[in-house]
């Protein structure tokens, strides 16, 4: 059988300061109404900023998110949306994963304008579908890619930079993930014609290493103006690499170990208030102990996870006491057969990943140990 290569992506991504404002501007070639998802922190101005925005014939009504990307939200959003000509999501990544799914299953273009650059969830044609009490219940694979992408640098700029460094953590993760893929020539997230995953492209492959070039050299510098809530060249740089790099380079380039680990460790309830990139970063760590890459290799991830202010080891997450019998499970989970550990080059096994896992920790500890790095 032929082995089909692919490369996914959204049909228009824009870098612009104040695109909220001309959100109806953007959104009049899908249709006259609009249903806005929003996350409640963002509500205010987006019924300031955007709703004057769709003039004459056309209209907005929004929608508050209810917290969770969960079957029962999507339900509710897919009632609500029926009506409608398109449907927009503005918030973070949950938010946005649910507008995504709502307008696959109504048959409905999509505009995503998110207000945090955290994590690869604006440009994929994936959701990622939590129970309602937070744990990993499946990727839905979706019909398309958003329509449009508006990344507001305002906005992205105005973000806690928690936030941001979550999604230089996720970005970090993309390269070594579609590295692994690509050697192995694994499968990549894009869903083929017939029901199977297709394989990492070279173009999927170079856009995952351009951006953790990118983030390797803007990262550090962008998180000031982040601090400073001001729109920089370097933020701009990482902006295009976190939001859409980053998506297009694990969609089309593939997800490995890292993921897998991120997706084991939401059973943890200790890390249950850990953001996405903050797990998967540990994940990646530990992704990168298995491949026993060169010190000075896995010491550079490190180097520009501290710059931007990510936690490290699990205590730095939350972890309270570690107990082998739930991180054994986490490793049973990375390892589910229909999550991405199979795309690493080599057979995994819980059994490894558990004690990468624990090597990983340690080691994290004595670097910030020797390196005089407080949490």
């Amino acid at each position: 059988m032929n082995i089909t290569k692919a490369i996914a992506s959204p049909s228009k991504f824009l870098v612009q300061t104040d695109l909220l404002k001309e959100l109806g501007t953007h959104g009049k070639v899908f249709g006259k109404n609009a249903y806005l998802i929003c996350d409640s922190f963002i509500v205010e101005q987006v019924k300031q900023k955007a709703i004057p925005s769709f003039i004459g014939n056309t209209s907005a009504q929004i929608g508050v998110f209810g917290g969770q990307c969960s079957d029962t939200e999507i339900e509710k959003h897919k009632k609500a949306a029926l009506d409608f000509d398109y449907i927009v999501g503005i918030g973070g990544g949950k938010t946005l994963d649910t507008a995504k799914a709502t307008a696959h299953y109504l048959g409905k273009p999509v505009l995503i304008l998110p207000t945090l650059a955290s994590t690869d969830a604006p440009c994929t044609a994936i959701s990622v579908i939590y129970n309602d009490d937070d744990t990993f219940n499946r990727y839905l694979f979706l019909s398309k890619n958003p329509d449009v992408v508006l990344a507001d640098t305002q906005i992205l700029a105005e973000e806690p930079v928690r936030f941001f460094a979550s999604g230089v953590g996720d970005g970090l993760a993309t390269y070594f993930e579609a590295r692994a893929c690509y050697k192995a020539q694994k499968d990549n997230l894009i869903l083929g014609q017939h029901g199977s995953m297709l394989k990492p492209s070279l173009i999927g492959f170079t856009i995952a290493k351009t951006c953790y070039e990118t983030i390797k050299l803007h990262a550090a510098q962008a998180v000031y103006a982040v601090k400073n809530k001001v729109v920089t060249p370097a933020l701009e740089h990482t902006i295009e690499a976190t939001i859409y790099m980053s998506a297009v380079g694990a969609e089309s380039g593939g997800c490995a170990a890292a993921h897998a680990i991120h997706n084991g460790m939401t059973v943890v309830d200790d890390l249950h208030g850990a953001q996405h990139g903050e797990k998967v970063i540990f994940g990646l760590f530990t992704q990168l102990v298995m491949e026993a890459v060169p010190k000075h290799e896995l010491e550079e991830v490190i180097d520009i996870a501290i710059a931007v202010g990510l936690p490290l080891t699990l205590e730095d997450l939350g972890l309270k006491e570690f107990r082998e019998n739930e991180w054994r499970k986490v490793a049973e989970i990375a390892c589910d057969s229909n999550d991405t550990m199979h795309n690493m080059p080599f057979t995994v096994t819980p059994e490894m990943v558990y004690s990468a896992i624990v090597a990983t920790n340690a080691m994290l500890n004595d670097y910030k140990e020797k390196h005089y790095i407080h949490s």
